[in-house]
This record gives structure tokens, sequence and C-alpha cells, in this order.
């Protein structure tokens, strides 16, 4: 499951809700649902969590669990 992923990269890169929310834009409070998989990503929060920490989408969704972007 994708939101898993999430709060491991998050962890991985030693951040808190509170200031990958303020990536996105959003509060806390909604990124803590993408991560307990209570609501579904927009695709636009996604992609630019994808470019943030610097792997692929599908790596990002679980599809793979190669992190690298391949060009």
């Amino acid at each position: 499951m994708y939101f898993r992923r999430l709060r491991d990269l998050r962890e991985d890169h030693d951040l808190m809700q509170k200031e990958v929310a303020a990536v996105l834009g959003i509060q806390q409070t909604v990124y803590s649902r993408y991560e307990r998989g209570f609501q579904t990503i927009p695709v636009e929060h996604a992609l630019k969590l994808a470019d943030f920490y610097q792997v692929s989408t599908d790596y990002l969704f679980s599809r793979t669990n190669n992190p690298k972007i391949n060009k």
C-alpha cells in the first residue's frame, strides 16, 4: 500500500508530517490522512512528493521496490 511508503520516505528523511505538508501547501491533518490511507492522495501531490524525494512515482505507489527514476 502506497500510504506506508509515504510514511517510510518521510521518516527516512527525518521529516515531520507538518514539514511534508508545508511542501505540498496543505495542512498536517490532510497529509496525515494520506499516510494513514484515509484519503487518496491527489496526482499533483504525488508528483510533487516523487520530485521532492527524488523517486519514481512507481516507487511512491509501491509498484516497484526500485526507487530510481528511469530516464
